[in-house]
């Protein structure tokens, strides 16, 4: 089986040697690219499985490689950003990014969340969704806790599968309203949080303590497994 190919892309040399060494010690292939431009151009010429993304390249922003990848790739993106740096990070994920990493970063989270996009963006395994005790049937939109029939709104449905089919990934407040409102809703947040807040009290056990939907503050929400 052929190792994944991974892209990595920042202008910083020693992040790209140190990324390059550890990623193919921990059985990946590696393309490196320190600016907008080459990166884009490896992408093309050896399409990669998974790219790692510095936000802040000489030649364009990384929000806008990720913009540009998206027209054609679907491989799943991991930006990089600076602590504080909430807005540029925030435009990434809604350009299509996947996940993203702070600097300065440990190693071993990097790897953790370069496998997490990686799984995600495998085959998909059926109408039924687990994570956790929380099991949701696409087929007949039904949704069950602990064994427990939970009856959700048509709304509140369509919130949980958005967020479950994109398990474990920071989803942001504009894409979510998109995809569940349809494109006018993008702005309106007020309608989400009162939503999130419903769902909260369907599906968690203490909805003030959630373990299940997960809000990344200034950001989005997120949906994990306990």
């Amino acid at each position: 089986m052929s190792k994944p190919r991974v892209l990595v892309v920042d202008d910083e040399p020693q992040i790209l040697r140190a990324l390059q060494t550890n990623l193919r010690g921990a059985g990946y292939e590696v393309d490196t690219a320190s600016t907008a431009e080459a990166a884009l151009a490896a992408a093309a010429m050896r399409p990669p499985d998974a790219v790692i993304l510095d936000l802040v390249l000489p030649d364009r922003s990384g929000t806008e490689v990720c913009r540009e990848l998206r027209t054609w790739s679907s491989a799943p993106v991991l930006v990089l950003s600076v602590v504080g740096d909430e807005p540029e990070k925030v435009a990434a994920l809604d350009a299509g990014a996947d996940d993203y990493i702070e600097k300065p970063f440990g190693i071993e989270e990097l790897l953790a969340r370069l496998r997490a996009v990686l799984r995600r963006a495998g085959p998909s395994g059926g109408p039924v969704l687990e994570i956790g005790e929380l099991v949701v049937d696409l087929d007949k939109r039904s949704v069950a806790v602990g064994g427990r029939p939970v009856s959700l709104t048509p709304h509140e449905f369509e919130l949980l599968r958005v967020l479950a089919q994109n398990e474990g990934k920071l989803m942001t407040h504009p894409a979510i309203l998109r995809e569940v409102w349809g494109p006018a809703y993008g702005g309106e947040s007020h309608y989400l949080h009162v939503y999130v807040s419903q769902l909260r009290r369907k599906i968690e056990n203490d909805p003030a303590r959630p373990r299940y939907l997960l809000t990344e503050p200034g950001a989005g929400y997120r949906l994990v497994s306990p």
